[in-house]
């Protein structure tokens, strides 16, 4: 079972990502200044994650795919790792679908 995993950055922000089973981070979010705030992403990464529709499927500059996963207002909710083809990038996205909307929350804010 997959899990969300909040942290604190060294610069004081708050941020998340979700892990699957095996430890692996499929999505990661932007940095947050409070925790609830965070909180509230990992709720709305929940609600969003089963739309295929909120995934926006992208290509970096150096050609590596990558999705991010969209809110319904259309703001970036959590953005994948880079990805070696296209099958790799919708496995990552089967991932979150399957993993997100019942993935414990963590809280390593050492």
């Amino acid at each position: 079972m997959g899990k969300f995993e909040i942290t604190k950055r060294k610069n004081g922000e708050f941020q998340f990502n979700l892990k699957a089973s095996n430890g692996q981070v499929i999505l990661s979010s932007e940095g947050y200044t409070a925790k609830d705030s965070c909180i509230n992403g990992v709720n709305s990464v929940k609600r969003n994650a089963t739309d295929d529709a909120r995934y926006d499927r992208k290509v970096s500059s150096n050609g590596k795919p990558y999705f991010n996963l969209k809110a319904s207002n259309g703001q970036i909710i959590g953005t994948s790792e880079m990805y070696e083809s296209e099958s790799s990038r919708e496995k990552g996205i089967e991932s979150v679908k399957k993993n997100a909307p019942t993935a414990d929350v963590v809280e390593n804010l050492k």
